[in-house]
């Protein structure tokens, strides 16, 4: 990279540098790896020589941690296109199911912010939108980290709920949705063709739950594409001007998914906005009553361990949809 004129042809030096990174990565992930095994290794002498029962026990976590090092190695060679490696935004809309519908939202706000922390990602809160009695309507999570969007983009659709409902006075079962937008974070020297004149802006108060007012100036900026219908808002931020930054952020990865689903000849699975978050529509399901299991209607993927999943191991999940996609699934 630091030959004379290597930078001239713009788009094969960003080529080389993406590939570089990926080397990069890749190398970074073996070494910690290798660096897992060598303690564990150490740590069952310790524990062989003078009996140590804490040395065996920490040996054991982490040789559980290196089996799940080594699964998300073999995950990563499954992503292979070049959007994998970037960021991601994640929204989601709390659907049918009232105010269970919204305090299920927020629990899947959580588990993908668990999630992300697990894999050292970085998370950012863009837009929040508090339900009148719990949960939330609505949030966008700024997710950075190398293979952010590859790893979660298997979460994009309508996540379905079953449980005893803790805001029903008699105890009886009920059904929540939720639906998870997943795309990928626009590196600048994309290109992305957005007009001005295709954008509507408003501009409103920030406000939280009942209505309380975050603040007393109009700093909440919603962006609509005209084209496509594609509706973004941001109000996190105090700035109005910070928030358009963010929400024209938010647009441009919009867009540059419904580009993505358009040439994969994927619309309706991976963005259909006008998808009901409702029945038959779900790509998982998470039953807490009257048994536990989280399944995907997808990949066939199940897991009993329903509070390990909504604490952010998705792990399972992730590697089963992109083994699934690299079988041809759809």
């Amino acid at each position: 990279m630091a030959k004379p004129g290597f930078w001239d042809d713009a788009q094969n030096a960003r080529e080389i540098s993406r590939e570089r990174t990926e080397l990069e990565h890749a190398v970074q992930s073996v070494a910690r790896l290798v660096g897992q095994l060598e303690d564990a290794q150490v740590l069952l002498e310790l524990a062989q020589e003078e009996g140590d029962k804490s040395a065996a026990k920490e040996a054991q976590g982490l040789l559980g941690e290196l089996e799940r090092g080594v699964a998300m190695l073999e995950t990563a060679r499954l992503l292979g296109q070049p959007e994998d490696s970037f960021g991601a935004i994640v929204s989601i809309n709390a659907g049918a199911g009232g105010t269970d519908a919204q305090d299920w939202a927020e629990m899947l706000l959580r588990q993908y912010s668990r999630f992300a922390e697990r894999h050292g990602f970085g998370v950012v809160l863009l837009d929040l939108q508090e339900g009148e009695e719990a949960g939330i309507k609505s949030a966008t999570i700024e997710v950075n980290g190398h293979q952010a969007y590859g790893l979660m983009k298997g979460e994009a659709g309508v996540h379905r709920l079953v449980r005893i409902s803790p805001f029903d006075a008699s105890h009886r079962r009920h059904t929540a949705f939720a639906s998870v937008f997943v795309s990928p974070q626009v590196s600048e020297d994309i290109e992305i063709d957005l007009k001005e004149a295709d954008i509507r802006v408003d501009v409103f108060r920030a406000s939280g739950a009942g209505g309380q007012h975050v603040n007393k100036t109009s700093s909440a900026v919603r962006l609509t594409h005209m084209p496509t219908g594609v509706v973004v808002q941001c109000q996190n931020e105090k700035s109005q001007h910070r928030n358009r930054e963010l929400a024209m952020k938010v647009l441009r990865a919009r867009l540059y998914e419904i580009e993505l689903a358009k040439r994969e000849a994927e619309k309706k699975q991976i963005h259909d906005s006008h998808q009901e978050i409702a029945w038959g529509s779900q790509v998982r399901s998470y039953v807490l009553a009257p048994y536990r299991l989280v399944k995907d209607h997808r990949t066939g993927v199940d897991v009993g361990n329903v509070d390990a999943v909504l604490d952010g191991d998705l792990d399972a999940f992730v590697q089963g949809y992109l083994l699934w996609r690299a079988g041809g699934g759809r």
